[in-house]
């Protein structure tokens, strides 16, 4: 039998190893939980850093919405607005300018009813001369509530300056005007001929969803410009014209104020080209800000980036591209209208300039499947800027493929002139050009209606801008086409 005190050594023994057993059971636990616990940091932290991503990715692309949004609405804005100047200068008559502002255009800007009136100094009022989007019985309201407060429009047509429901800080007045037009958002600006009778234009609509915008009134005060010009040309026209049937020595003088006329026609047409050039400049860095956030997040600087993510900032990134080349098409047309963009012009190889547009678009010809021919004297060189008149054979070439079914042909040849000039024809066996259309192509947003197009986006710059490089380079431009036969652009260029 084990003695008391041996029993108790061994029970004393197996106590100690097993609270050493315990004490190492745990620290092993506890190590775990300490490796657990910066496991789970570290997750924490990725996640954190996801999240931040995820917000990221979010602003950039509600950025982008609405950059693109303003991009549509002022280029929309801007085609409008020079088809509706275009059709307010085609007529003479005082009594029609009004009416060539029609409901569709003023709905293409944004708006829904507008009242256009003019000073009657006979009868001490305002007089209407058009209403859009107003009921007989609401036109007798304004009528009587623009005469019970016609200081307020008198001191607009004073002070030469345009103003709406976003830069009136005055409450009341501001009341006042919603009820008149019956709107909550409205543009009221000046109509302010040089003679006769001035006057004021006002628009309005119900859409509280799009604010009034420093664009809006920019676009409607260019508007009541044209409106105030183009009343301006009617009345010295009339005037002229009896005038040359009285007085033979007062031509002199009315053809001066014609000048004046013409002069302040080219003021207008300058202030557009300053309001797209405006337009582009601003529309430029919130496009730098997108494309820089999308290309942090794409380098993996803040964190992996899970394939979904990566996807749509790639795409962010492509659609950025793309504005940004819209943005500098409107700034380069708007640089060669104002002569700031200057041609640096030097002998070069024709059939060089042609086979670096060739390697750009190869890819997108092989994938049509069109056959492609350059017909071009090897040794032929020409005067230019070899970006420029890159750019002019990327522009052209592409549009002849857009329109260019599969299997087609596209051919570019060249032939010297006698005044030193040399003819490039670049032809396509495409669907062509409505005779009609063939001259408005090369104007600014224009586009050509056909099912084409309505599948493929565009803005109608290619080839207004196409021309003004032609045009730097002292040289024409022309399309001969026929519908269901393909086209043909060629322009000229001088000889190296």
């Amino acid at each position: 039998m084990l003695s008391y005190e041996y029993l108790i050594s061994i029970l004393g023994v197996i106590f100690l190893i097993t609270i050493i057993s315990l004490i190492a059971f745990v620290i092993s636990k506890m190590e775990k939980i300490k490796q657990l616990s910066s496991v789970i940091e570290s997750l924490s932290k990725s996640l954190d850093e996801m999240d931040e991503q995820a917000k990221l990715i979010v602003r950039t692309d509600i950025e982008l919405s609405k950059t693109q949004e303003e991009l549509d609405k002022k280029i929309a804005g801007l085609y409008t607005l020079q088809k509706l100047s275009r059709a307010i200068s085609t007529t003479l008559e005082g009594s029609q300018i009004f009416k060539m502002v029609e409901a569709n255009y003023l709905e293409n800007l944004g708006f829904e009813k507008a009242y256009g009136f003019l000073w009657d100094n006979q009868k001490n009022e305002f007089s209407l001369q058009m209403s859009i989007g107003y009921s007989e019985e609401e036109i007798s309201t304004t009528k009587a509530a623009i005469t019970t407060d016609k200081n307020f429009f008198l001191n607009l047509i004073r002070n030469e300056k345009t103003t709406s429901s976003m830069s009136l800080t005055d409450t009341t007045l501001k009341t006042k005007i919603e009820n008149i037009l019956r709107s909550p958002a409205f543009v009221v600006t000046p109509i302010l001929p040089k003679e006769g009778e001035k006057g004021f234009f006002a628009v309005a609509t119900e859409n509280t969803d799009t604010p009034i915008t420093d664009g809006d009134e920019e676009l409607i005060t260019i508007l009541a410009n044209e409106i105030g010009q183009a009343l301006e040309n009617a009345r010295l026209f009339e005037k002229t014209w009896h005038t040359q049937q009285q007085l033979e020595q007062k031509v002199e003088e009315r053809t001066r104020e014609l000048t004046n006329v013409l002069n302040a026609v080219k003021t207008i047409n300058k202030r557009k080209s300053d309001f797209v050039s405006n337009v582009s400049h601003e529309l430029r860095t919130p496009l730098t800000s997108i494309k820089g956030y999308a290309a942090i997040l794409l380098t993996g600087k803040l964190g992996t980036l899970p394939p979904e993510a990566k996807e749509r900032l790639e795409k962010i990134n492509r659609h950025s591209d793309e504005l940004g080349h819209i943005v500098n098409d409107l700034l380069d047309i708007s640089r060669i209208e104002s002569g700031k963009m200057i041609m640096n012009l030097g002998k070069h190889n024709l059939k060089e300039i042609i086979s670096k547009a060739d390697d750009l678009l190869s890819g997108q010809l092989k994938e049509k499947k069109i056959n492609f021919n350059i017909n071009i004297d090897p040794d032929a060189s020409v005067l230019v800027d070899p970006e420029q008149i890159g750019r002019v054979f990327i522009n052209l070439i592409g549009n002849a493929m857009k329109f260019t079914p599969a299997g087609g042909k596209i051919s570019i040849s060249a032939r010297k002139l006698n005044d030193g000039m040399v003819q490039v024809d670049i032809s396509d066996t495409g669907c062509g050009i409505p005779l009609g259309d063939q001259e408005a192509i090369f104007e600014e947003f224009f586009r050509v209606e056909n099912a084409i197009n309505q599948e493929v986006k565009g803005t109608g710059l290619g080839l207004a801008l196409v021309k003004r490089i032609i045009k730097a380079h002292q040289g024409k431009i022309w399309v001969k086409s026929t519908l269901g036969s393909g086209s043909t652009f060629s322009f000229t260029i001088q000889q190296g």
